[in-house]
């Protein structure tokens, strides 16, 4: 979410009155920089659908020299919080090679872009048809899942293994997927497209010295990281469409066919 400041409570610098903000929308389990999300706006709190919303100070972010618009700031949390917890997670760098499963969905379109913005290279699973965004966003090569050989085509994609996979996909192809890495290499899971339920020979684990990274959103430190990257302008997010808030439940409903590439944005 994003917007101008309207009001501040006692306590509050009031010169934040007027100022661009991007809002982080999460609540954390204590102080620290990495502390867990317990708490986010539009789940556990109201508001993620209206003109006006209170928030702790603590989670508006200044953005107003930002080059981006808008739409294209409130398009940041949750998807690019959630890819940039993960490309940390994985230690993705320059010069790396990653995997982004479900390339064409607001994370792994956000991972793709963010990866980029780091100098990896790239290769991306998705839908041929959704081919063309993907590329568009920053993949390198993009990886048909529809032609049914996607492990065949990522080990093509890349003959000496990925420093780093992002999935939010999972199911069989983690544990198939696994053999994709270099020694050494990070296996980041946030998501469960294709199923829970993995079946994983350990050994292939330790014997490569592989990591299986877990990464649930992102925590104060990667959302700062996020809030510097939207005031450069490093990335700028990719917005399918945009809705008025009194066409919310058409909005849900475009969201629900998932034809689209990157976000939909509602504009109150």
């Amino acid at each position: 979410m994003t917007g101008t400041v309207v009001a501040v409570g006692s306590g509050t610098a009031p010169d934040l009155v007027g100022a661009r903000v991007l809002l982080d929308p999460a609540l954390y389990a204590d102080p620290g920089p990495d502390a867990a999300v317990v708490d986010v706006l539009g789940s556990e709190r109201d508001g993620g659908f209206a003109e006006h919303v209170v928030v702790p100070a603590a989670c508006a972010h200044r953005v107003d020299d930002s080059p981006l618009s808008d739409v294209e700031l409130a398009a940041l949390p949750i998807a690019y919080g959630t890819a940039l917890g993960m490309l940390e997670r994985g230690r993705v760098g320059e010069g790396h090679t990653v995997l982004v499963t479900g390339a064409s969905g607001g994370v792994g379109l956000a991972a793709v872009q963010l990866a980029r913005a780091r100098g990896a290279r790239v290769v991306a699973v998705c839908s041929g048809s959704k081919a063309q965004a993907v590329r568009a966003a920053g993949a390198d090569v993009v990886v048909d899942r529809r032609r049914g050989e996607v492990l065949a085509d990522a080990a093509a994609a890349a003959p000496e293994g990925y420093d780093a996979a992002v999935d939010v996909v999972a199911g069989p192809f983690l544990a198939e997927g696994l053999d994709l890495l270099r020694r050494g290499g990070r296996w980041v899971v946030a998501g469960s497209l294709d199923g829970w339920a993995v079946g994983l020979d350990v050994r292939r684990l330790y014997l490569a010295d592989l990591s299986l990274v877990g990464s649930t959103m992102h925590t104060r430190r990667v959302f700062a990281a996020l809030v510097d990257i939207a005031r450069r302008g490093l990335v700028r997010p990719v917005v399918a469409e945009t809705f008025a808030l009194e066409d919310l439940a058409l909005a849900q409903a475009r969201l629900a066919e998932r034809g689209h590439v990157g976000k939909i944005v509602v504009v109150p």
